[in-house]
């Protein structure tokens, strides 16, 4: 048997196909580039339409390269918090609003939650421009024309594959309008969402899976007879992947955006341990929950700097970090797109400070990476908090698997805890099939983890890693 496991992530659709073991076979990835719209009043978003055009070619791809014989399971990684508003029709009546836009803000006189800890405990979530219960009151408010209903990203882009698309309980937990303990939506959160259920996706059940469309079977007969497992978001495959699936090691995910998570088995309907304030928390899927922080910056710093200081390429840009003690660089604010919740600082936000005529690009870039890695250490000392002895860290996502530089700064930032890191980019696509799989005990076997320090690095394709992708 073998998987396509899927990665719908912000800066790039993949496809890459697994064997039975979760390992990649070589050269069976796929990849597109999504074009986000950013501006500078906060906009992040992107096309339903021509994200989903991007997933059809990744399928093509594979399929046309012979990848797609003996795929019996295909699993999705799906970013966290987009919503899409529909017509009754189902077509989209504007762009996808994804985790990056800061532009929502509370409509009329709504004084929000009742009681603003009792509803951060239930959803895991607060209030706030990222979560539905303050965004699609701001859609309506925006749009010119009625809006029939809501769904997120890979509900709308499944929707268009499958013959049915329910939102999982994964996707649902990052709306802010599920009930983490009973699996329904909040009353309160549906209130202040000005929402009814009919309005919004229905809930997958726990033995859903979904299959292709009749038109689509035809144009990929490989998958015609495969099932297609519930949706998980980003950030808890991301931490399956890692091989950081029980509250012994946490996870420090690095790709556009960047999170600290810890993940506990912790069942629907079973009472959850006191969230502190300034955490979130979501669902893996019905027996799993993971808590942790998040920021709008990532790897997207490298993909600034990279563009607008001409940074040198390669090589000559490692030997010129190494140059860089760490914990140097210049003093910086990395949050260029502003805060993620609880947070409220808007996008453009960043700042760079104690710049020379002697400064260079490096030090800027230097600076920004340690900026990031100094809010981590912050947010997971309140973490681990959490439970009841310290934790490991394991390191993820592309942009700390190019740089061995941002995964020294990390370790000595996070000391005296120990820091390893994941070498397979493909984190959240192969954390995935392990949760749809039900393999969360071999997560941490199965998981390719090196030393912080190692310089050569494996590739899932056969080729070279992209210098510090975001």
């Amino acid at each position: 048997m073998n998987i396509l496991a899927l990665d719908l992530g912000t800066s790039s659709v993949r496809g890459l196909v697994l064997d039975g073991e979760t390992q990649p076979l070589p050269g069976a990835l796929a990849r597109r580039k999504v074009n986000l719209a950013i501006g500078d009043d906060g906009t992040g978003t992107l096309s339903g339409p021509d994200y989903l055009a991007c997933l059809i070619e990744c399928l093509d791809e594979l399929a046309e390269a012979g990848h797609l014989h003996d795929v019996d399971l295909v699993a999705t990684s799906a970013q966290w918090h987009s919503v899409l508003p529909l017509d009754r029709d189902g077509s989209p009546l504007g762009p996808v609003v994804t985790w990056l836009d800061t532009r929502p803000r509370p409509v009329g006189d709504t004084p929000g939650p009742a009681d603003p800890d009792g509803f951060h405990q239930r959803t895991g979530c607060w209030w706030h421009r990222s979560y539905w219960s303050m965004r699609l009151p701001w859609l309506r408010e925006q749009s010119g024309t009625p809006i029939a209903r809501f769904v997120g990203l890979p509900e709308y882009v499944l929707g268009e594959l499958l013959q049915a698309a329910p939102m999982s309980v994964s996707q649902a937990s990052g709306t802010g309008l599920l009930d983490l303990s009973s699996l329904r939506w909040d009353e309160e959160a549906l209130t202040l969402a000005g929402a009814r259920p009919r309005d919004l996706p229905s809930l997958g059940e726990l033995d859903w899976h979904g299959r292709l469309r009749p038109d689509r079977a035809r144009r990929w007969p490989q998958l015609a007879e495969a099932r297609w497992a519930p949706p998980v978001g980003d950030g808890g495959a991301s931490n399956v992947g890692s091989g950081c699936a029980d509250p012994s090691r946490a996870a420090v995910t690095v790709g556009t955006s960047a999170a600290v998570r810890l993940m506990q088995r912790i069942p629907a309907g079973e009472p959850l341990p006191r969230l502190p304030e300034r955490l979130w928390r979501y669902r893996v899927d019905h027996d799993h929950v993971v808590t942790g922080a998040a920021y709008s910056s990532g790897g997207n710093l490298f993909a600034w700097a990279n563009r607008e200081l001409r940074l040198p390429s390669g090589d000559e840009l490692d030997a010129a970090l190494a140059l860089v003690p760490t914990g140097g660089g210049r003093p910086t604010d990395p949050r260029f797109g502003g805060d993620r919740p609880p947070g409220l600082v808007p996008a453009g936000s960043g700042e760079l400070r104690g710049l020379s005529f002697s400064t260079t690009a490096v030090d800027i870039l230097a600076g920004l990476m340690q900026g990031l890695c100094e809010l981590v250490a912050d947010d997971l000392a309140v973490l681990e908090s959490t439970v009841d002895k310290p934790v490991g860290v394991v390191l993820g996502g592309g942009a700390v698997a190019a740089s061995v530089w941002w995964r020294q700064a990390f370790a000595a930032a996070l000391a005296p805890r120990p820091v390893s890191h994941q070498r397979n980019p493909e984190i959240g696509a192969t954390g995935a099939a392990l949760v749809a799989l039900g393999r969360f005990g071999e997560a941490a076997e199965l998981a390719d983890i090196g030393r912080t320090d190692e310089l050569v690095l494996p590739t899932t394709t056969g080729r070279s890693h992209p210098q510090y992708p975001s």
